[in-house]
């Protein structure tokens, strides 16, 4: 009798456990599947935007080109560039990387965002800003960053008038009076790297620093190379590029800023590789910058 109830608890036990054993194979995920689902962590669907089905994207206003053209009747609010267009640089880019997260046009919505604001920590109103905001560490601090979507140097405009015009190294900026527009990586290049023996001045907007520059209360304004070709264009009659300066350290680039700890980053980032590796990044930087990158380097 003993040994009849012994087999029949083990044959008990072994139908429960075959039963457990087929419950899990049943419920387990097949690996296609759960690698299926990982791809679609970046599928428009589930993007964790601050509007759900669509895209919000900051820049400054006015938004100037090269970065966005300018509009002879621009859409409120803003007053010169017009972001939605897709012209420029940075709209054409920021459309592509929309289109790559599977947004399209009409699912980009555009917000004004003082270029101050867009690396200040602290919520964003917007998924991710665009406005020729260069990476450093001090300001990863407070918000999270892109890849490069355009690698940059610093550059110095000038009267043709004014002495400053004739420098051909930094060493003879040394006596000038400079200026650029607050929190930019163009006015840290004049502080840390040209060190001049004035102190350099501090302006609002561009176009203050400009019209410093025109009314001759500085020499000359520091900003980024393709503005440079813009202000010498279109802003500042008898202005020249006097140079481009020399990186120092690290290559400073461009990079979209997001808001700390946004699950956008990587996917972002994926989307600007695909750009990169089939060529059409180069694309739209050859139609809106090819003629801006032709300046001599100061030594």
């Amino acid at each position: 009798m003993r040994k009849l109830l012994l087999i029949l608890l083990v044959a008990a036990l072994a139908a429960f456990a075959a039963g457990c054993g087929s419950d899990d194979e049943e419920s387990a995920p097949a690996t296609g599947e759960t690698a299926t689902e990982a791809a679609d962590v970046c599928a428009k669907e589930n993007l964790e935007t601050k509007t759900p089905g669509r895209l919000t994207i900051g820049t400054d206003n006015p938004a100037y080109p090269p970065w966005f053209e300018v509009s002879d009747s621009p859409p409120a609010p803003w007053e010169l560039g017009d972001p939605t267009s897709g012209e420029g640089f940075e709209s054409a880019v920021a459309y592509a990387v929309a289109e790559e997260l599977g947004f399209s046009e009409d699912e980009v919505d555009w917000t004004v965002v003082p270029f101050d604001q867009s690396f200040r920590p602290g919520p964003k109103d917007f998924d991710f800003d665009i406005n020729q905001i260069s990476y450093s560490d001090e300001r990863a601090q407070a918000v999270d960053f892109s890849d490069s979507y355009y690698d940059v140097n610093q550059a110095l405009v000038a009267l043709e008038a004014n002495p400053v015009a004739d420098a051909t190294s930094v060493a003879d900026l040394k006596g000038a009076k400079l200026g650029a527009p607050v929190g930019t990586t163009s006015y840290q290049y004049i502080v840390d790297n040209i060190e001049p023996d004035a102190q350099p001045s501090v302006y609002n907007t561009l176009n203050d620093a400009i019209s410093a520059v025109q009314a001759r209360q500085i020499d000359g304004v520091v900003v980024d190379l393709p503005t440079a070709f813009f202000i010498t264009a279109a802003q500042l009659e008898n202005s020249t590029i006097v140079g481009q300066f020399p990186s120092v350290g690290e290559q400073e680039y461009f990079a979209m800023s997001f808001e700390k700890g946004s699950p956008l980053v990587d996917c972002v980032n994926a989307a600007l590789a695909r750009l990169k590796d089939d060529g059409r990044l180069a694309e739209i930087q050859q139609e809106w910058l090819s003629d801006k990158a032709d300046a001599p380097v100061l030594e």
